[in-house]
């Protein structure tokens, strides 16, 4: 049996997401282009040159006490680290965008989101994200099953 092209991609969200050091949320992107070419993929991660060990990963607490000030999102990484354009390309992603990638999302162009998880929907960042995308033209698809990437690590 051939995996489908929607289960392959979001495989490799899945799996970009095992990257993340995050102990609670652990997010995954993948963008592909018209082809089915793998442009870029992304983890949520702390930026380039910051030690994800000398940052907090916690979720509560004063803002500079918790990851909120410093992670960079998995779509967020996979749209900066991509090495051409992502205009007119999907993105696959494990959870939902949040209102501040979709900013990113809609100004590098890309024209679809086919997401798993939307855990946060019907909070105020999940409500804001929904309408700047529908109202900037980006389709967005959630997946009707679930991905599991199971690696034994060695």
């Amino acid at each position: 049996m051939v995996i489908s092209w929607e289960d392959y991609f979001m495989g490799l969200a899945h799996l970009s997401a095992l990257r993340s050091k995050d102990p609670n949320t652990q997010v995954g992107a993948c963008i592909i282009d018209s082809e089915n070419k793998v442009v870029s993929i992304g983890y949520n991660g702390m930026p380039r040159g910051c030690n994800d060990d000398e940052f907090p990963w916690e979720r509560e607490g004063g803002f500079l006490d918790t990851k909120y000030a410093f992670v960079v999102h998995a779509e967020l990484n996979a749209i900066l680290n991509s090495p051409r354009s992502v205009k007119d390309c999907t993105l696959y992603v494990s959870l939902f965008p949040c209102n501040e990638c979709a900013k990113a999302i809609i100004q590098s162009g890309i024209r679809k989101i086919v997401y798993e998880s939307d855990k946060y929907a019907g909070t105020e960042g999940n409500i804001a994200s929904k309408k700047m995308l529908e109202k900037a033209g980006v389709e967005l698809v959630q997946m009707d099953h679930e991905i599991s990437v199971d690696l034994e690590i060695r």
